[in-house]
């Protein structure tokens, strides 16, 4: 991520359990008029999300949102989930409001080789 001076960042800490467990500790607000610049793999999609239509995301291919979207956690742990039936996604984010989403076509799923 890269952006102009004019953009004013700081970083937040994500204080759900459930937000720890998606791996998103802590998120860097940007505000201000200006350029920035995000790395996706792939082409990323834009969602709107408005009062009646909201929008749940993969936290792993979720990049960002507008600033008056504030995302819930959900946690879909269930029988289905444990034998192979459900999505597969456990923890999702959900965005209620007026904005957009933007998501890449890609999970960011870092895994651990062992001897490491």
């Amino acid at each position: 991520m890269a952006f102009e001076t004019s953009i004013k960042n700081t970083i937040k800490m994500m204080r759900k359990i459930t937000a720890m467990m998606a791996g998103g500790l802590f998120n860097v607000r940007l505000e201000g008029t200006g350029l920035i610049a995000i790395t996706s793999h792939y082409d990323p999609m834009t969602l709107r999300v408005t009062s009646e239509n909201p929008v749940v995301t993969d936290p792993n291919a979720t990049i960002a949102w507008s600033g008056n979207l504030e995302p819930a956690f959900k946690k879909d742990v269930s029988l289905k989930t444990l034998v192979g039936r459900g999505s597969g996604e456990s923890i999702q984010m959900e965005f209620k409001g007026e904005g957009f989403v933007v998501v890449q076509p890609y999970e960011e799923v870092v895994y651990q080789h062992a001897g490491r």
